[in-house]
């Protein structure tokens, strides 16, 4: 684990590691009754989920800085990527929304036995969401580019970012956005390298003109 953030320029601490591989521990113990993922193995936990979630970090970073930062992360699921970025990062408020009751569950679990004060779960539709807007909007794997914005618009603070995990590099979402949304810009679709991962990765940077 450690090494993994090392390679990817994440500095953890000695008990940030060991709540990551708790929050594994716990992803591979609930996912056995309740199918919150289709992977498995703890060697694939650590690569396509916890390396894959922090490998974000250093973009977004590059964006906030060291100053306190609002994150909803849309679609949690598992808590990937927001339950890792709310342990990477302490200093940032995350909030995990999903409408599967028992995935949220999970998540509520998560943040009770890691103690993560700066976590919040939601029971809800993202679409259907009231709260105070957000610095940041973040998905993986949650649907188009298009459909991402549309349904969170509502929650982004002026001046705020989305940042979209996905795969290979989206181009026809990319300019489905463009054309739906012309009060969208792409900021900038940044490949990353994800240790033990041989896949891609991009994180699509959005906001608004």
């Amino acid at each position: 684990m450690l090494a993994g953030a090392v390679a990817l320029g994440v500095d953890l601490s000695g008990p940030q590691v060991d709540q990551l591989v708790r929050f594994a521990g716990l992803l591979v113990r609930w996912n056995a009754v309740h199918n919150l993922t289709a992977i498995s193995s703890p060697a694939g936990m650590l690569s396509q989920h916890l390396l894959d979630s922090l490998a974000i970090l250093r973009p977004l970073v590059t964006i906030f800085g060291e100053k306190r930062c609002s994150v909803l992360d849309v679609g949690s699921g598992g808590g990937l990527p927001g339950i890792p970025l709310a342990i990477a990062q302490p200093h940032w408020h995350v909030t995990v929304v999903d409408k599967v009751q028992k995935k949220v569950a999970f998540l509520t679990q998560t943040k009770l036995e890691l103690g993560l004060a700066n976590l919040d779960c939601l029971h809800a539709r993202v679409e259907d969401l009231r709260t105070p807007p957000f610095d940041l909007i973040v998905s993986r794997a949650f649907s188009s580019l298009a459909d991402f914005v549309h349904v969170s618009a509502h929650l982004l603070a002026p001046g705020g970012w989305w940042a979209a995990m996905k795969g290979v590099r989206p181009d026809d979402e990319l300019d489905g956005l463009t054309r739906a949304m012309p009060d969208v810009r792409v900021v900038d679709v940044v490949k990353l390298a994800v240790p033990r991962l041989d896949a891609e990765r991009h994180l699509i940077l959005l906001q608004r003109h």
